[in-house]
Parts: structure tokens; C-alpha cells; sequence
């Protein structure tokens, strides 16, 4: 049965399921399950059973993903705050690059966690990892003081790998979804 339109708000929705508090229903809950209504698709469905189907499509993609797709999903997408910063601290240990420790973990963690606008003003949710805005300053990724144009291409190769990543899983998680007929036919 499809009860999804797309593979990205797809791979959010089922991401953020392990951060969900049934109590209360997140903003972009909200508009899927009236986008749902508005179709026609998935209304027979209530709020409990279509956790529930998150819920089962998480676990599926924890499970068939290989551990470095399931990390980069999670570091990029996920909303539970410790599942993201676990992802992180997992994909540091596994990029290789001539960069320094410190310059991979604060380059992979400025890529999974851009830096937001209207922030600091107040204008954006406090229910999300915010980083200071010293943090996406390369000057302090590395402490022996590297040419910038070599900082410049550690950064490149970091971000080139983690979207090749990315790229692979979500193809990955797009096959896993399709065998399990979870879109709503685009008819």
C-alpha cells in the first residue's frame, strides 16, 4: 500500500521517527498527513499506525543499508540530536583523507550540519543541533596552520566523499522502498 510521495520526505519522515513524540505532532507531520488527507491516500490510516509503518521502514533501512549509507542518512537527515552527533563521530573514524583528525570531524560535521540562517535572531526552532558560528571557520579545523588552499581541498574531498555517500544510500534506500511499494502512484 503507498502512503508516501517521494524518496527524500520519505527518508525524513522515517529518520525523524525515533525522535517523534506521539503527543504532539511535528509541522512537517502535519502537512504530510494533510497532504495524505487532500489525496485521498493513506486517510484510512490514523496517526498511531502510520508511526507504526515509520517506524518498520526505520528499522528496515538500519538493517539493509551498509553502516557507513545508514551513518550518512542519519548525520544528514536525522533529527534525534545523539543518533546525529553518533553518525558523525562514526563517519570520522571512517574518512580517509591527508587532513588532520580535528579538520575531518569539524569539515563532516559543518557538512551534515550547515550553518542556518536566522538563528542567532531567534527566527528558527531551539529543538535542533545549532553549532556556533566560530565552528564553520576553517582557521580553527586546523591547528598547524595548512595553506588555506590546502584546507580549501581537504574540505572538497571531505564534502566529495560524504555527497558520493549520500548519493549511494539514498539510490540504496530508493530500491529498498521500491520493493516495498510504499509510493502512491503518480497517476
Amino acid at each position: 500500500m503507498g502512503m508516501y510521495k517521494d524518496v527524500m520526505g520519505t527518508l525524513v519522515r522515517v529518520l525523524a521517527a525515533d525522535n517523534i513524540d506521539n503527543s504532539t505532532k511535528q509541522s512537517w507531520q502535519k502537512l504530510i498527513d494533510a497532504d495524505l488527507r487532500q489525496g485521498g491516500n493513506g486517510s484510512s490510516l490514523s496517526p498511531r499506525d502510520k508511526f507504526d509503518y515509520d517506524c518498520c521502514l526505520y528499522a528496515l533501512l538500519h538493517r539493509q543499508l551498509a553502516p557507513a549509507q545508514w551513518d550518512v542518512l542519519v548525520a544528514k537527515y536525522s533529527t534525534h540530536k545523539a543518533n546525529k552527533v553518533a553518525a558523525i563521530g562514526r563517519l570520522v573514524s571512517r574518512m580517509t583523507s591527508p587532513a588532520p583528525e580535528l579538520f575531518i570531524y569539524k569539515a563532516l560535521t559543518a557538512w551534515a550540519i550547515p550553518k542556518l540562517k536566522g538563528v542567532q535572531s531567534g527566527k528558527r526552532s531551539t529543538d535542533m543541533i545549532v553549532l556556533p558560528a566560530e565552528f564553520y571557520d576553517m582557521n580553527t579545523w586546523d591547528l598547524a596552520g595548512s595553506p588555506e588552499r590546502t584546507r580549501r581541498n581537504w574540505r572538497g574531498g571531505i564534502h566529495k566523499r560524504l555527497e558520493q555517500l549520500e548519493e549511494a544510500a539514498v539510490i540504496h534506500a530508493t530500491e529498498i522502498f521500491d520493493r516495498e511499494q510504499i509510493f502512491v502512484d503518480a497517476a
